[in-house]
């Protein structure tokens, strides 16, 4: 389902429908900046929403369900050493060629429909901005690890809100990003998905 169903006015900035990405183009499959989730995983985000906006607090919503085609895409992109076109913002300190698996999966948990890609939003001046979390989303760094040891006190209270906020309806964060996080779900979901985002 679409998460705007649910909180009508959330925060999109749904990187790969446009060209504000690691690959420099709208990516395959993103025909629409919508955020698509399974129903329990939806409303549990729906949650954190309702949790963080009494503390002047919102969520910034980067990536939800992914199409598989999308993640063939990143591995093509991956495997093209021609096309370093975004390396000084996205990949500064890496050989385009190791980013995968280790940071870009051949097959995602994304296209399962139960993980999100996020960050939070301080609003408490009248006006939102995203809080300092060390590194911009999709930094392929050791410094966006979660518990990175060379991030500033602010930046590491600022990365463990988020993660508190979501762990306590359902989430888990991936230690290598911290804005990546899964609903734990019984079962888990099994399906990789491929229908575009209209």
């Amino acid at each position: 389902m679409d998460i705007a169903g649910l909180v009508p006015d959330i925060d999109l900035d749904i990187r790969y429908a446009g060209p504000r990405n690691f690959t420099g183009r709208p990516v395959e499959g993103y025909d629409a900046p919508k955020c698509y989730l399974l129903r329990t995983a939806a409303e549990a985000l729906r949650d954190v929403e309702r949790e963080l906006r009494p503390q002047g607090l919102r969520l910034r919503i980067f990536d939800c369900y992914r199409p598989a085609r999308a993640v063939r895409q990143f591995v093509r992109w991956a495997a093209d050493a021609s096309d370093q076109s975004t390396k000084s913002e996205y990949y500064p300190a890496l050989d385009k060629a190791n980013l995968v698996p280790g940071y870009i999966a051949d097959r995602s948990g994304h296209s399962k429909g139960a993980t999100v890609d996020l960050t939070v939003l301080d609003c408490r001046s009248g006006q939102c901005a995203p809080l300092d979390m060390g590194t911009a989303f999709d930094f392929f760094d050791p410094r966006a690890n979660t518990d990175h040891p060379g991030i500033t006190p602010a930046q590491r209270e600022n990365r463990t809100r988020l993660r508190d906020a979501m762990a306590r309806h359902g989430f888990e964060n991936y230690p290598l990003e911290w804005w990546h996080y899964s609903f734990r779900m019984e079962p888990p979901p099994a399906i990789f998905h491929d229908v575009p985002i209209r």
